[in-house]
């Protein structure tokens, strides 16, 4: 059973990085289908085919990419022991590079999200969606 009293005690920055990535796809995914709904009044069909544009691995691996030489050196850190980490998963329809970033990149946000870090979250998803834009990156 799931136990709040128990988060007290954890680490986050050591967290199983697919731990954080998990938390981070969520967030990610959220903060996009935000912009989205309030972008334009699509039906939600098309709204879900414009969101899996920015919420796959190719274009989480496109945005790490630009937005990594404004990390921070702590926050470089996290992302690369997330893309490193060894695993047997590999999104279908994505290359291992784009994969690995991508868990990288989810891996900081869900990091930042679970230290309550919300100033600092926020300006790595406007980051990211200005990335998106500047590069069209859909």
């Amino acid at each position: 059973m799931f136990n709040i009293d128990n988060l007290k005690n954890i680490d986050i920055k050591n967290l199983n990085p697919q731990s954080l990535a998990f938390v981070g796809d969520a967030v990610f995914s959220l903060y996009i289908r935000h912009k989205i709904v309030l972008a334009d009044n699509d039906k939600p069909t098309d709204q879900h085919k414009h969101t899996t544009i920015f919420v796959k691995a190719k274009g989480q691996s496109d945005i790490i990419k630009n937005i990594e030489p404004m990390l921070t050196s702590e926050e470089l850190q996290i992302y690369k022991r997330a893309r490193n980490y060894k695993t047997n998963n590999i999104a279908k329809n994505s290359s291992v590079i784009d994969y690995k970033r991508a868990t990288g990149f989810e891996a900081l946000l869900g990091y930042h999200y679970l230290t309550n870090n919300t100033n600092r979250l926020n300006e790595i998803l406007e980051m990211s969606y200005k990335s998106i834009l500047d590069n069209n990156l859909e």
